[in-house]
């Protein structure tokens, strides 16, 4: 099985997030966890551990940290991204997403509609970053990407 069965997000540290991200990151968290793609990749011509896997999320030294696992607690890989490459797209996301959730309190159906285009087309941004910077690491589907990237964001705020 090559999914994501637990998911840890260590937010020590962190800034508490406002109710809006909150749920943003539950949803994600759900969606992810019920529907997911993600292979750790093997690397010195060591085999990959089955899955299906637990990931640890966390920034550590200013680098995103992914911490994988087996649901028997055997490492089954660990990688460490530079915040570099998000640093835009996450401003980016959480200035729409911020008009988006003023928007849904007072504009009418259409404008909020066009603001959630614009969310989404930056979130698959987002989304298309991080395979980018996971090429090598692991393989992972554009939903999984997206719903991860969702949960960097989170990790961002702080």
């Amino acid at each position: 099985m090559n999914r994501i069965t637990k998911i840890d997000i260590d937010d020590t540290g962190l800034a508490a997030p406002t109710p809006e991200i909150e749920q943003e990151r539950k949803v994600a968290v759900f969606d992810l966890l019920e529907d997911n793609d993600f292979t750790p990749v093997g690397r010195d011509d060591r085999p990959t551990p089955d899955g299906p896997y637990a990931l640890g999320l966390s920034i550590r030294d200013k680098r995103l940290v992914f911490d994988i696992k087996t649901e028997a607690g055997e490492p089954a890989g660990e990688f460490h991204l530079s915040l570099g490459p998000f640093r835009q797209v996450v401003k980016d996301y959480f200035q729409i997403c911020e008009s988006y959730f003023d928007a849904v309190k007072k504009l009418p159906p259409g404008q909020i509609e066009a603001i959630d285009m614009a969310r989404r087309g930056i979130h698959n941004e987002g989304a298309r970053v991080l395979m980018e910077r996971l090429d090598g690491k692991a393989t992972l589907d554009i939903d999984t990407a997206r719903r991860l990237f969702t949960l960097i964001c989170v990790l961002h705020w702080g």
